[in-house]
């Protein structure tokens, strides 16, 4: 199993970056897809989320309007595509790809992606 980030940099504020997440070695079109942020010193937080056949989507309060995720089932891939950055959007971004099933379910992470914002 592997998930693998990229497309994180450095950008200025007000910029634009887009991550994806290239999935192998599962069934991805059964797994609910997030994408987390953890920026130093802070806890690890959700930043969206996508249902697994992409039709329902939810974000972070403080990401609505700005972020939007999406995916292509048939490429295996998560997107992230992120619009009018501030500083404090600064992180390491992380997929995470899951399925609950009765008495468990699947759980996977991904390297993460350094995102910074600054001028």
């Amino acid at each position: 199993v592997q998930l693998v980030e990229s497309g994180g940099g450095l950008v200025q504020p007000e910029g634009s970056l887009r991550l994806s997440c290239a999935a192998s070695g599962f069934t991805f079109s059964s797994y609910a897809m997030r994408w987390y942020r953890q920026a130093p010193g802070k806890e690890r937080e959700v930043v969206a989320f996508i249902s697994s056949g992409g039709d329902s989507t939810d974000y972070a309060d403080s990401v609505k309007g700005r972020f939007t995720i999406s995916r292509d089932n048939a490429k295996n891939t998560v997107y992230l595509q992120m619009n009018s950055l501030k500083s404090e959007d600064t992180a390491v971004y992380y997929c995470n790809a899951r399925r609950f099933l009765p008495g468990g379910g699947y759980d996977y992470w991904g390297q993460g992606t350094q995102v910074t914002v600054s001028s």
